[in-house]
């Protein structure tokens, strides 16, 4: 082994007659972020892609549009439909925001979030050592960087909300024990 080979996207693309469409600036982060919230592209509206992929049996993406349309005749328009009623919604929202709506927003990010969020961790590793009857503290600074939140014993852990495990946007690879939170009500649960 030991060889390394580069094959560029254009070369795909070609190799499988994709034609390259392009979007305008911000537009793909855009819509990215507006089907999060709409879920237009979940497998219940699209369809399972990675088991429709390994069902077909062509060659280039123009079989494959034409093979996935037949067996999901209406996704692709249901899963435009999702995305743009959401787009509208969010676009109503998006024209209230002004300055002043901006600043509330990074003070809460800044000052209530981050309080609170500081303040989890060390209830939520307290409490853990409690139950553990072990030892805790929280992280120093170059800990910190490391994204480890605090030690239990001599374990290190990082603290996350459970939105975490699908944010895969955000996911980093820390190499320590995650915790996860979910606020609730009258409280927080805790998974560890």
């Amino acid at each position: 082994m030991g060889k390394k080979i580069k094959i560029k996207y254009d070369e795909i693309e070609k190799a499988f007659g994709i034609e390259k469409y392009e979007f305008p600036k911000y537009v793909t982060q855009i819509l990215n972020m507006v089907n999060q919230n709409a879920q237009g592209t979940r497998p219940k509206v699209v369809g399972q892609l990675s088991d429709l992929i390994q069902e077909f049996n062509g060659n280039n993406v123009s079989e494959w549009r034409d093979w996935y349309l037949k067996r999901c005749p209406t996704a692709i328009e249901d899963a435009t439909n999702k995305i743009y009623s959401k787009l509208l919604e969010m676009k109503k929202s998006a024209n209230k925001i002004d300055k002043k709506m901006i600043r509330k927003w990074v003070e809460d990010l800044v000052i209530t979030k981050t309080f609170t969020g500081l303040k989890f961790q060390s209830a939520i590793i307290k409490k853990i050592a409690e139950l553990e009857n072990k030892p805790y503290r929280l992280a120093n600074k170059e800990e910190e960087a490391k994204g480890i939140d605090g030690f239990i014993g001599n374990e290190p852990v990082s603290i996350k909300p459970d939105t975490y495990k699908i944010e895969k946007r955000l996911m980093e690879n820390i190499g320590v024990h995650i915790i996860y939170y979910r606020k609730e009500k009258n409280g927080i649960i805790v998974e560890y």
